[in-house]
């Protein structure tokens, strides 16, 4: 593990006070938990300190995923869940062949480099049946691409200087049916409706679900 990045997330979070907090926490938290039901093997990747955790643990059997050991061994005292510290970026050689009916991936991919190599290794370890979902920020929302003219990254996704990838709502979409048969997005936000009809403008976040 590269222990630059592992020191740069550990002091961004610290510095940020990520820990606790988790954006459009209920609205996601509850969608993830009503789609996932309990009974199920669950694959959380970039889970920090649980927080978004907490609302699908129960019933299900969790390993969460982070890069942040502080975080993830809150997650692991607060929740009783199974963790491993490892940067996603890396190999996932550490899960062995271990397979999943659940990947959920809830504002981590955009701090990831290279998201197809991600997908390769989802579907890798999902079961035959297996489920990825989870959400991405909408980088190219109508506010977004308001605030990009006036040259302004407050208030966008370029304001966190560890995203390194954006996408808009096409082209995550196309993205990910390169590797899964049935994908499908809702979008999330304060303009519940029209987040919904128009994510592409409206939605300030992209929930994603997604089958082999």
């Amino acid at each position: 593990m590269d222990k630059t990045l592992k020191n740069i997330y550990e002091k961004h979070h610290q510095l940020k006070k990520r820990a606790a907090f988790s954006v459009l926490e209920k609205q996601r938290g509850e969608l993830i938990k009503n789609t996932i039901g309990t009974g199920k093997k669950i694959l959380d990747l970039g889970c920090r300190d649980g927080t978004l955790t907490k609302y699908f643990v129960e019933g299900n059997q969790v390993l969460g995923i982070d890069i942040d050991e502080n975080l993830l061994t809150q997650a692991k005292n607060n929740l009783g869940i199974e963790t491993l510290l490892l940067d996603l970026n890396d190999d996932w050689s550490a899960l062995n062949e271990r397979k999943f009916e659940l990947i959920v991936a809830g504002e981590i991919l955009e701090h990831l480099f290279f998201p197809e190599e991600i997908f390769k290794k989802v579907v890798e370890h999902l079961s035959q049946q297996g489920v990825f979902l989870g959400t991405v920020p909408n980088a190219f929302s109508l506010k977004n691409r308001i605030r990009y003219l006036l040259a302004k990254k407050k208030n966008t996704p370029l304001e966190d200087p560890t995203h390194i990838n954006h996408f808009n709502y096409w082209e995550f979409k196309n993205l990910l049916k390169k590797y899964f048969k049935e994908v499908n997005i809702i979008g999330l936000g304060r303009y519940k409706i029209l987040a919904k009809l128009m994510p592409n403008f409206f939605a300030f976040d992209l929930f994603f679900m997604t089958k082999l």
